[in-house]
């Protein structure tokens, strides 16, 4: 009987997110204030009964080996793995570290023990979304797919971020170019008709989501035939050239490629809407994750709106919460102000005394206020600290903070001292 495998990558250096990657990879960056980005791509193998998941690690993958081997353990009676496969060297002549998605998966494509039956699915390590991936499996069987593409609409200003394709009426791909700049390609692949049908007239392109299944006898002969490194430029343009069907699985859903601060920031604040997009109390499809045992979160006599405030988290008296995250283990001291802030939490609580009194304590000190922010985890904000960037700067740094896209950041173990302005 055929299976389904499922190859999740762990992502290249993720520049665009530092300084949230400068210590960890993409797919180990918090989301939700209790989640990694790893998770969502677990969960929803998971939730689609597919339990067969490897991970594909290389750049600062400890934290995220860690967090994997601490979260997925199977029973005997289930079966099934998430199993981590780190980018290694065996010493023979010409080999490399993983030099794209394609050639990841290529050099760990014999331990997955694949079938020529079964169907593998190549997934994004960070990417959030909610996708039902049994369907999407039988939707490239029922259609005897070769390659099938998760494909979302797009406008034209952002078609030339994404591999475009376009499609017969029953969705079979004849054409497909990645991440193009040349206006007449960008016209060429305009489907007007799609885009009204959508219900949005402004998403013109059909857009590749880097979500495939392939049978895994395709997938093993083209990586044999085609050396290059990866899918989008190298793979998927040559199985179309070829002999290998190709199919796309529209998707309607809520979907994001959080790969920039801003989109990271945006993506949390649309968290805190009455209903989101993307539905974290969804009970027929749950996001899993490491189980903590923490204590229930404390408000005190504060002013919460619209905010996600997770397990161990303390909220001191005269503080206001706007539109934010609250991540686990955060304590938000007496009379502070966060307003549109991501914090990620901590990994311990910080109540005893400190051996260096002039050492903040783990959390926002008291009376600081916060605005359009992110702070990553374990970071010491001090007592009266004003992070508000009033002069809109788009790009900063010093030695406690950083500013991308005019989000101020503060990155993982930071320390902003007593009195701070920005």
């Amino acid at each position: 009987m055929s299976k389904t495998i499922a190859v999740i990558l762990g992502g290249g250096r993720g520049e665009r997110l530092k300084p949230l990657t400068s210590a960890r990879s993409k797919p180990a960056v918090p989301i939700a204030g209790m989640y990694r980005l790893v998770d969502i791509p677990i969960s929803n193998c998971l939730n689609s009964n597919v339990y067969d998941i490897f991970v594909l690690t290389q750049y600062l993958s400890a934290s995220l080996n860690r967090h994997i081997a601490q979260s997925y353990r199977f029973d005997a009676f289930r079966g099934g793995q998430v199993t981590v496969l780190a980018a290694e060297l065996t010493g023979e002549k010409g080999e490399s570290w993983y030099q794209g998605t394609a050639d990841a998966v290529r050099k760990q494509l014999h331990r997955l023990e694949a079938n020529e039956d079964d169907d593998v699915l190549v997934l994004s390590g960070d990417q959030v979304y909610m996708m039902d991936l049994a369907d999407f499996v039988e939707h490239h069987r029922s259609l005897n797919a070769d390659v099938t593409i998760a494909a979302t609409r797009c406008t034209r200003e952002d078609a030339g971020r994404f591999g475009i394709m376009r499609t017969t009426a029953d969705n079979i791909i004849h054409e497909f170019a990645e991440k193009p700049d040349d206006p007449a390609v960008l016209d060429a692949f305009s489907d007007p008709a799609g885009a009204e049908a959508s219900g949005d007239a402004t998403r013109t392109h059909l857009a590749s989501m880097g979500i495939y299944a392939f049978k895994a006898r395709v997938l093993s002969k083209l990586l044999q035939t085609d050396l290059r490194d990866d899918f989008g430029k190298h793979i998927l343009p040559t199985a179309l050239a070829g002999d290998s069907r190709l199919a796309a699985y529209p998707y309607n859903g809520f979907w994001e490629d959080v790969g920039t601060i801003a989109s990271y920031h945006e993506v949390h604040l649309a968290l805190t809407e009455p209903v989101p997009r993307l539905n974290l109390f969804d009970e027929h499809f749950r996001f899993f994750s490491r189980q903590r045992f923490l204590p229930p979160a404390k408000v005190g006599d504060a002013l919460v709106q619209r905010a996600l405030v997770c397990d161990g988290s303390i909220i001191g008296d005269g503080a206001t919460v706007r539109k934010s995250i609250i991540g686990i283990r955060t304590v938000i001291g007496p009379g502070c102000h966060l307003d549109r802030v991501v914090h990620n939490g901590a990994g311990s609580f910080d109540f005893g005394p400190s051996d260096d009194p002039l050492r903040p304590a783990l959390g926002v000190g008291e009376y600081s206020v916060i605005r359009n922010a992110i702070v990553d985890r374990d970071s010491r904000i001090g007592k009266g600290v004003r992070l508000l960037n009033e002069a809109g700067v788009d790009t900063y740094h010093d030695e406690y903070i950083t500013v991308r896209d005019g989000i101020i950041v503060v990155p993982r173990n930071g320390i902003v001292p007593d009195g701070y302005t920005f």
